[in-house]
């Protein structure tokens, strides 16, 4: 799709918190983690417990800081966003390289039975209990299941990634990974800091990844539209709340701005709002907060899929095309 010229004269400047949106959350959550440490410390669980609450949802912002550096958009600096990328990867049990590599069949593919990211809710024969086994695992066990998803690409006969100097980089990243959480176990068990490890990383690291999985099963699953936008949960929020979780969420929000226009900056994704409008009949307008697209997304999980392959199979029930916005 294509934005007129006048379109991009008319659009505001790109506000300076909504540029600083990562450094913003990182700061915040370096800070969190210091009280949450102290906290612990004096065993003040009165406080402990909504400063992990706090840490959740920054993690979960840290998360798709990691998707943002998949894009090369995270950092000015090539090597910053590198930097940044690896970092966040090896503390979520991934490879940053194996991510890439597999995210760009996300968007190449999106919703097709080449989409890796999206397994196995694209295949068709695939059966639905094991559909419905791989939701649950990956909603509630995802800091576990994600990486393994992406293992899977990265091990499976006939992977996409075939690049003999790719596949390298991934082993190498993978090795590095696992040496440095074997640093990093020995140095708790050697210092008994489990009680520190399990509050300020484990819990909180576990739920973010869980929301993680919840936030791209809004974005797709349920779906079997052939367009980007009838593919796509967007979120557009009105109130300051909602618009405050955009910011701290790299305006991920606004899905479907990222699937039309892959290579754009995340804050300057909200001017193109417009563009999430439904064209054809098939397409959906965006919700206006993450309560009406959950719901919209439970409806779907008891037999998940994606992909407008699904639309030829005769079991098929009708999509829900209607919400409302208010």
């Amino acid at each position: 799709m294509t934005t007129t010229d006048s379109f991009l004269t008319e659009a505001p400047p790109v506000h300076w918190i909504s540029r600083a949106a990562f450094p913003i959350i990182s700061t915040s959550l370096f800070a969190t983690q210091g009280a949450l440490g102290y906290a612990v410390y004096r065993e003040w669980w009165w406080l402990a417990v909504p400063l992990v609450i706090v840490c959740c949802h920054l993690m979960h912002g840290m998360l798709i800081g990691f998707h943002e550096a998949s894009h090369r958009m995270l950092r000015k600096s090539r090597l910053l966003n590198e930097i940044d990328g690896q970092l966040i990867a090896v503390f979520s049990l991934m490879s940053f390289t194996l991510y890439r590599a597999a995210h760009q069949t996300h968007h190449s593919h999106l919703g097709t039975e080449r989409d890796e990211e999206l397994w196995p809710f694209v295949l068709t024969k695939t059966p639905r209990w094991a559909r419905v086994l791989a939701a649950f695992l990956e909603l509630f066990a995802g800091m576990l299941f994600t990486p393994l998803l992406f293992l899977r690409t990265f091990l499976r006969t006939g992977s996409p990634i075939r690049s003999a100097r790719v596949r390298k980089r991934i082993w190498m990243e993978l090795t590095l990974m696992v040496a440095v959480w074997v640093c990093i176990l020995t140095t708790v068990a050697a210092l008994d800091l489990w009680k520190y490890f399990l509050w300020m990383h484990l819990i909180p690291g576990a739920i973010a990844a869980n929301l993680q999985s919840w936030r791209k099963y809004i974005e797709h699953v349920g779906l079997t539209g052939s367009t980007v936008r009838s593919a796509t949960r967007s979120i557009v929020a009105d109130g300051w709340v909602g618009k405050a979780v955009s910011l701290t969420l790299l305006h991920e929000p606004y899905h479907g701005v990222h699937h039309l226009r892959g290579g754009l900056f995340h804050a300057e994704m909200p001017h193109y709002a417009s563009e999430l409008h439904p064209e054809l009949p098939e397409e959906r307008a965006p919700f206006p907060s993450y309560t009406r697209a959950l719901a919209d997304l439970v409806r779907g999980l008891s037999d998940p899929r994606v992909g407008a392959q699904w639309q030829h199979v005769s079991d098929q029930r009708p999509e829900s095309n209607v919400h409302a916005r208010v």
